[in-house]
């Protein structure tokens, strides 16, 4: 079975900055859109930032110019490198890896951007 490990989360104080690391596993990485999900108490779950196979992005609109999603296929990581964070960033972040219809996911990590 496929597992995603996630790592980085925190407490940090609005400005400042955290890394997120999924690690997953090298079968299915180079073939897999690898990406990052939120969701927030009370609230939808929603793509924050994914990376394609052949190393192109998107972002939600409302992190463009913070955050940044990158992949290091030597390694079979995905990472998440957020600047700039605010209080609505906050909320439980998954990794995902995506392949047509199949997904799997990670176990989600909590951050906390709080003065």
């Amino acid at each position: 079975q496929v597992q995603l490990v996630e790592s980085g989360g925190g407490l940090v104080q609005p400005g400042g900055s955290l890394r997120l690391s999924c690690g997953a596993p090298g079968s299915i990485f180079n073939m897999y859109s690898m990406g990052w999900y939120r969701q927030a108490p009370g609230k939808q779950r929603e793509l924050v930032a994914a990376i394609t196979s052949g190393g192109s992005t998107n972002y939600l609109d409302s992190v463009k110019g913070r955050f940044t999603i990158s992949r290091d296929n030597a390694k079979n990581t995905v990472y998440l490198q957020m600047n700039s964070l605010k209080p609505e960033d906050t909320a439980v972040y998954y990794c995902n890896a995506r392949w047509g219809y199949i997904y799997y996911w990670g176990p989600g990590l909590q951050v906390t951007v709080s003065s």
